[in-house]
């Protein structure tokens, strides 16, 4: 049974009204590396869970100039418009709350930030992905319980970054832009295997038969790929951020693959594979940061450290003489 106090209380019912002021009051604790804001923020999440996911999670990842911060801005004021609640989260382990790529996302995002219906926040501070990833996910949750109903996720393609949005969204989006040489643009294998949908951004202008000949050949490169589910092969779309309902048409692709896998089961059977990926995820995160904490730990890795530089005893020997102090 979680204990909570007046001021939990609060916290969790201006988060369950919409309130703005207390959204980011909450998201604060859940960044803050105080143990008591910690806490705080543990308390507040167990009591609103129940009050979430009822979202759809999109998750949105592409090559640097590929267009997506324009492409979320033009989806996200189409959704508005219509009357979705939609927020706007990043993922992005090297920014640090002064600065960083995605601070300008909100500057260049300027009607959708403007928006009633919108909410956008930058990524946490973190030194891991597993730590920033860990915060966007609570950050989410927290959105979900305010009522937004889009929650729209974006990794700036950092290492392993598009790998944790995927394991997070319900729809991981791969944007492309074609007339760049290599089509696949340095795009992994893996990436693509990640992919429900495939969106070839700047379909407008001259760049149309570009554009063309870009969706052909990801659709043969497509057909070499398994399909994750036998109700869902992935789609290779083109849109364009700059025409008027341009980004129209991977929406309802996104509809009809929550549809699908609604029906089918494997939605449900995804967020449960996914909450269970979140649980071990913050337990190696708690691992590595008591590990860093321990004084004794601290004391004798120096003194371990030249023992395996000096080769007196070898890593994995090592690696287990300081395990055996948690």
């Amino acid at each position: 049974m979680i204990q909570t106090d007046p001021e939990s209380e609060s916290f969790v019912q201006g988060i369950l009204d919409g309130n703005r002021r207390m959204i980011a009051k909450t998201i604060t604790l859940i960044e803050s590396s105080l143990k008591t804001h910690q806490k705080k923020a543990f308390t507040v999440m167990e009591k609103i869970l129940p009050h979430t996911g009822n979202s759809i999670r999109l998750g949105v990842t592409g090559v640097p100039g590929v267009g997506k911060s324009t492409f979320i801005e033009n989806l996200g004021v189409y959704l508005a418009d219509m009357g979705h609640k939609v927020a706007v989260l990043t993922i992005d382990p090297t920014s640090r709350r002064s600065g960083g790529s995605i601070l300008g996302d909100k500057t260049r995002m300027e009607k959708l930030a403007a928006h009633k219906n919108a909410f956008i926040r930058p990524s946490p501070a973190g030194e891991t992905l597993g730590g920033v990833a860990a915060k966007t996910r609570e950050i989410m949750l927290t959105c979900e319980a305010a009522g937004f109903d889009v929650i729209l996720i974006e990794t700036v393609g950092v290492g392993q970054s598009e790998t944790s949005v995927a394991s997070m969204v319900d729809f991981f989006l791969v944007l492309m832009i074609a007339g760049a040489g290599d089509e696949l643009q340095g795009i992994k294998k893996g990436v693509l295997e990640l992919a429900d949908g495939i969106a070839i951004n700047k379909a407008d202008g001259d760049n149309l038969k570009a554009v063309e000949k870009a969706k052909a050949d990801l659709d043969i490169a497509m057909h070499l790929i398994r399909p994750e589910s036998s109700n869902w092969t992935t789609p290779v779309l083109t849109c364009s951020s700059v025409v008027e309902g341009g980004t129209q048409s991977v929406w309802e692709t996104i509809l009809d693959h929550h549809e699908k896998f609604k029906d089918s089961g494997e939605f449900l059977l995804r967020r449960k594979k996914q909450t269970l990926e979140w649980m071990w995820t913050l337990v190696e995160e708690g691992l590595k940061q008591r590990f860093k904490e321990n004084q004794k730990i601290n004391k004798e890795i120096p003194v371990i450290s030249r023992q395996v530089e000096d080769e007196k005893i070898s890593p994995s020997a090592a690696a287990e003489m300081l395990l055996s102090y948690l």
